[in-house]
């Protein structure tokens, strides 16, 4: 990311309504993670409008900030990224394999990114990037440690040389990713992010994907056609969805992501 590029605080801080302390403390950083995942939604609708997904600096805070969009891992926890450092804050953003619904018989392409944030305390790690298991409190990189956030418990664990992270679902811990301490350096998020957007074997091509953690502790999301409202594993509600003029209606209504009339997200085919 370009070090010449500073983020207006200002509009950050109100894009995601946080009034609290600037100072670079574990407090400060739980509250801006709280703050960022509870109103920038994750989506990938970018990419199914064919637009590309720039990850110059400027274009995300343009995007997330003044368009008041969402964006996915690349776009979310480089904003956070550029956020923290400019409170203050040595971060190293470092890379993983997703594998939140992913077998562990399958290895998916190393196409995540998030952060490990270096406190007096200890190293902490915060994700505001992996849509419906997104963070909304840091997490300290210890393994085998439950750890508490606004919404559901986590931890990371190792077996073997192969590191985890968990979210615990109510009745058993599922994996959010696969990670590595390697530190994920620009030009690789860049690959990555070309592969996540513009190949055709991306499942961010086919669907929508949008997920928002609310501030009651639930979570809403449309992921492979169909709307979720759902309180860890309790799903609130359920609806198919099945026409663009639905999906349109359901991201203004939910996600507060707005999108002109006729917009296409769904191709004809396969919207009935």
């Amino acid at each position: 990311m370009s070090a010449a590029f500073l983020p207006d605080l200002e509009a950050y801080f109100a894009r995601t309504g946080y009034t609290g302390p600037r100072e670079p403390t574990l407090a400060t950083l739980h509250a801006i993670t709280l703050h960022h995942a509870t109103s920038i939604p994750f989506e990938n609708l970018d990419v199914l409008l064919g637009r590309g997904i720039s990850l110059a600096p400027e274009a995300i805070f343009r995007k997330l900030v003044h368009d008041r969009r969402g964006g996915y891992c690349f776009e979310q926890n480089n904003l956070l990224l550029l956020v923290l450092r400019a409170l203050g804050y040595r971060v190293t953003p470092i890379g993983a394999r997703v594998r939140w619904q992913i077998p562990r018989d399958v290895n998916p392409a190393r196409t995540h990114l998030f952060l490990r944030v270096h406190l007096a305390e200890g190293d902490w790690l915060t994700d505001v990037g992996m849509g419906g298991a997104s963070l909304t409190g840091a997490i300290p990189l210890e393994f085998d440690r439950e750890s508490p956030t606004p919404h559901e418990p986590r931890r990371l664990v190792r077996e073997g040389d192969r590191m985890f992270h968990q979210l615990w679902t109510g009745t058993e811990w599922t994996d959010c990713c696969e990670f590595t301490l390697n530190e994920m350096f620009p030009i690789d998020c860049e690959v990555a992010n070309w592969w996540t957007s513009a190949s055709p074997a991306s499942h961010f091509k086919a669907n929508a994907t949008v997920a928002w953690a609310r501030r009651d502790g639930t979570r809403m999301g449309i992921r492979a056609g169909e709307f979720t409202h759902r309180r860890g594993a309790e799903i609130l509600a359920r609806s198919p969805i099945t026409s663009n003029d639905q999906l349109r209606a359901i991201l203004a209504q939910h996600f507060d992501l707005h999108f002109p009339a006729g917009t296409q997200f769904i191709p004809p085919a396969k919207a009935g």
